[in-house]
């Protein structure tokens, strides 16, 4: 049973009770009720931090600054609507994005004159996060599948002006076929069951889960996963990462991957200036995992930040 009434599905919280620590539980339950302060990024591939710091002051924004992701801000939650239709917004100076979110670009750490590739690009955010590391230097491709969210992903690029992205329209777990070993890094933020985004203020946010949809997810992330690591060099590194609590698409994705390529991939740890962090499991049911899987790390939702899961790898030479 639940530590408090919850109306989030029963099966749903019985996992998550066997995933998280019994001391991390509680908090993790409140917070699918948080009213979360917006966060957002500088993009500062048009403007500077302290230009825009000041425009967003003067403007009436009440700014919290984040001590972990320089260029990352929040205003609280009743300034959502006016910052969402703020000129910063419109002419792409800023992007709004969860906190956790902005790890996996910092994690992935792409550097100029690099090839990267964003394997499951859309809105975009992302993409634009890790073009601006490399100062709009390098390759860096975008690929989506769904056309709508493709053309969603064009906007944003163009609003927010990313000029070394190429986009393309394609299925992901295509690309490690027709372009073998081209890339530095990868980033693989895969399509899942969206857990961490589940709201008790919004029934809908889960009214498409069930296990079968874990499942499903779970092999669709299985092939997408596989694209990216034939895509990488050797020597190159990928990041993995979903907004999801279950193993099923998370560890497991990446120990069948270890189990496939053998001494030909590793994990690598993560280092992130975080509390809210758990190492990645090593057995979930009957499935025991490969012991690097500890090197993978969950973050886990608090009044701030959704969760999320990070795995590294490098394909080794």
């Amino acid at each position: 049973m639940p530590l408090f009434p919850t109306p989030l599905p029963e099966l749903f919280v019985e996992r998550l009770q066997t995933i998280l620590p019994r001391e991390r539980l509680h908090d993790c339950l409140q917070s699918f009720s948080a009213i979360r302060p917006t966060s957002f990024r500088i993009n500062t591939l048009k403007t500077t931090e302290a230009a825009l710091v000041t425009a967003l002051q003067s403007d009436g924004f009440l700014l919290s600054r984040i001590d972990w992701r320089p260029g990352a801000y929040s205003v609280p939650p009743d300034q959502r609507r006016a910052l969402t239709e703020s000129n910063a917004v419109d002419e792409g100076l800023i992007y709004i994005q969860d906190l956790s979110s902005m790890l996996a670009p910092m994690v992935l750490d792409p550097k100029p004159g690099e090839r990267v590739l964003d394997l499951a690009a859309a809105p975009g955010g992302k993409t634009l996060q890790i073009a601006a590391m490399m100062n709009n230097r390098g390759e860096l491709a975008a690929v989506e599948s769904v056309k709508g969210r493709y053309f969603r992903l064009k906007a944003n690029l163009e609003r927010g002006g990313a000029t070394m992205v190429r986009s393309y329209l394609k299925d992901g777990r295509a690309v490690g076929a027709k372009v073998p070993e081209r890339f530095d890094r990868v980033l693989v933020d895969a399509p899942c069951s969206s857990e961490a985004r589940f709201s008790t203020r919004d029934p809908r946010s889960w009214s498409h889960w069930s296990l079968k949809k874990v499942q499903e997810s779970a092999r669709k992330q299985q092939r997408l996963l596989d694209s990216a690591i034939r895509s990488l060099k050797p020597g190159g590194s990928l990041l993995y990462c979903t907004c999801s609590f279950s193993p099923e698409e998370n560890e497991q994705v990446v120990d069948s991957q270890l189990r496939r390529y053998g001494d030909g991939l590793a994990v690598i740890p993560i280092e992130l200036p975080l509390r809210n962090l758990q190492p990645g499991l090593l057995q979930w049911g009957k499935r025991v995992y490969s012991n690097q899987l500890r090197c993978a790390v969950r973050v886990l939702p608090t009044e701030e930040m959704r969760g999320f899961f990070l795995c590294r790898l490098v394909r080794c030479p």
